[in-house]
C-alpha cells in the first residue's frame, strides 16, 4: 500500500471530523469523494486498500480505462467534470454519480441511455455561484425550473446541487459565498427530495462543512500533484 496516500486519506478523514463536530454536524455526515482523475489505477487501490470507497474522476475516456481496471473493487464512481453528448452513454451506463448536470438535453440522453438493470443514475445540478463565463453550470434564479423540468426522466435521481466557487482568500469570505448555496438548497428541498450538496474541496472544505456541504471533492491533498501529461 501507498502510505503516503493511506496517511493522507486519514488526515482529511480528520479534518473532516473535527468540522462536523465544530459545526454540529452529525457525525459521518460528510462524505469524503476522492477525486482521482489523471491517477492511476493503483493509486486508486491504495486509496482503496486504506477504506476509501467513492472516487470522482473528470475524463470520461480515462475514467472507463480505470473502471475496467479496477471491476472487481466495490467502488462507487462519481462524474465530476463537464459531459459532452457523444460521452453520455459511458457515464450512463459506467457511473453511479454525475455532479455537473446542467443542460436537458445531456439529462434525457443520460436518461435514455442508463441500463434498466442498474439503478437510476444519481444527479446533482452544478450552479454556476459567481457567474463565471469559464465554468458550466446554471444560475441559481433558474435552478427550480430546471430541476421541474427533468421530474419525468425516472432513470434520473436529482440528489441535489454542486458548486465549484472561485477562490477567496479568507475562511469568512468563502462561507458568505457558499451560504448562498446552502440557502438555494434549503428553498429548492421544500419542494423536491434533495439531499446532497456537493461542495468544497481542499482550501474551502471547512467553510463548505461549515455551510451544510454532504460531500467534498479532494484530490491533490490526498494524491499529490495531478500529472497531466498522462491523463
Amino acid at each position: 500500500m501507498d502510505t503516503s496516500i493511506q496517511a493522507a486519506i486519514g488526515s482529511i478523514r480528520q479534518q473532516i471530523a473535527k468540522a462536523e463536530q465544530e459545526f454540529e454536524r452529525g457525525e459521518g455526515s460528510v462524505t469524503l469523494l476522492a477525486v482521482s482523475k489523471t491517477r492511476p489505477a493503483e493509486d486508486i487501490q491504495a486509496a482503496f486498500d486504506a477504506g476509501q470507497r467513492c472516487f470522482g474522476e473528470n475524463y470520461v475516456d480515462e475514467a472507463v480505462k480505470k473502471i475496467d481496471q479496477l471491476a472487481h473493487l466495490p467502488i462507487e464512481w462519481h462524474c465530476i467534470g463537464p459531459l459532452q453528448s457523444n460521452k453520455t452513454r459511458h457515464v450512463a451506463g459506467r457511473f453511479d454519480w454525475f455532479h455537473a448536470l446542467d443542460r436537458l438535453k445531456i439529462a434525457e440522453r443520460l436518461n435514455a441511455q442508463r441500463p434498466a438493470e442498474l439503478a437510476p443514475l444519481n444527479v446533482c445540478i452544478q450552479i454556476n455561484l459567481d457567474d463565471e463565463a469559464s465554468k458550466s453550470g446554471i444560475q441559481p434564479a433558474d435552478a427550480e425550473t430546471f430541476i421541474a423540468s427533468l421530474q419525468h426522466l425516472k432513470r434520473l435521481k436529482v440528489r441535489g446541487l454542486m458548486v465549484i466557487p472561485k477562490p477567496r482568500d479568507t475562511f469568512e469570505a468563502q462561507r458568505a459565498a457558499l451560504a448562498h448555496i446552502r440557502e438555494l438548497q434549503q428553498r429548492l428541498s421544500a419542494r423536491f427530495a434533495l439531499d446532497t450538496l456537493s461542495m468544497g474541496m481542499t482550501d474551502d472544505m471547512r467553510a463548505a462543512i461549515a455551510e451544510g456541504s454532504t460531500m467534498v471533492r479532494v484530490g491533490t491533498a490526498i494524491f499529490g500533484a495531478r500529472n497531466y501529461a498522462t491523463p
